[in-house]
């Protein structure tokens, strides 16, 4: 998808780059695969504000992806490619042969008028479902389960893929976007491709507003609070603030929050790229 950009002719045009959307082509969503969507302000049951920098934000309504992909053998055709604003990613919408649909994330090249399927019969060609052990070894994925019948988990994020680079048994080594390469079961599903809207990282909002359009508030640095507010805060002056860390005090850099007694870690061979 490509991306626009803008003449500075105001200062929110400066620097301007968002998404010219070529590959929308439907404007309103599917209604009976809609529901409502309602607002926290990041405040709980008890109206205490639990999540900073939440509020506002241009009404939004959930559409229900599929991430299961558990109608196995019934072919279906992409009838649009529409924008999610809950996700980086655009969708699909597919109208299945029985006369069901469904949306699913778009995986780039997938066109309006395509083919796709899911199950053991489906070919490896984007957009189709399999389960890992049916998919070739050194194919590009996303949408990969964790456990089998779960639903998608893992790569779902604009640009995103995966790749599967070998079979041990009953797992599949699956190289993911971070660097981690990693066992999975091979009875769990993953999709063919990598995901679309890939120039999404490319995006510049140019202004203020557009994030609280999002719904996302102003967010402010601890080392500029008093110290009562961040352990980073006081000082005369402009102060470092020390080590960076969290509002509770954690180090915000370089430490370990991973359980070294994490059951799921048997199943990493290698760990992420480190920066």
């Amino acid at each position: 998808m490509a991306i626009r950009k803008f003449k500075p002719t105001t200062p929110g045009q400066r620097g301007k780059a968002i998404s010219a959307f070529d590959e929308i082509t439907a404007k309103k969503p599917e209604k009976s695969l809609t529901v409502g969507k309602t607002k926290t302000g990041g405040r709980n049951n008890q109206g205490r504000l639990t999540m900073r920098y939440i509020g506002g934000g241009h009404k939004q309504s959930y559409r229900i992806i599929d991430f299961k992909r558990n109608k196995d053998g019934v072919p279906a055709v992409v009838k649009s490619i529409e924008y999610d604003p809950n996700r980086s990613a655009n969708i699909a919408l597919l109208y299945y042969v029985d006369g069901e649909k469904r949306y699913i994330l778009a995986p780039n090249g997938l066109k309006v008028g395509a083919h796709v399927e899911s199950g053991a019969e489906a070919l490896p060609e984007v957009g189709n479902a399999l389960t890992l052990k049916d998919i070739p070894v050194g194919t590009v994925i996303h949408n990969i389960e964790l456990r089998p019948g779960q639903g998608a988990a893992l790569v779902r994020s604009a640009g995103n893929f995966a790749q599967l680079t070998s079979k041990e048994g009953d797992y599949a080594i699956i190289k993911l976007p971070s660097g981690e390469t990693r066992k999975i079961l091979a009875t769990c599903k993953a999709t063919i491709g990598s995901v679309g809207n890939s120039d999404h990282a490319l995006e510049k909002s140019g202004k203020a507003g557009r994030s609280r359009w999002l719904g996302r508030r102003p967010h402010n640095r601890g080392v500029v609070m008093n110290p009562v507010d961040h352990p980073m805060g006081g000082g005369e002056g402009r102060q470092s603030g020390g080590h960076p860390r969290s509002r509770k005090g954690l180090y915000a850099k370089g430490l370990k929050t991973r359980s070294p007694k994490k059951q799921s870690s048997k199943y990493i061979i290698e760990r992420a790229n480190k920066k």
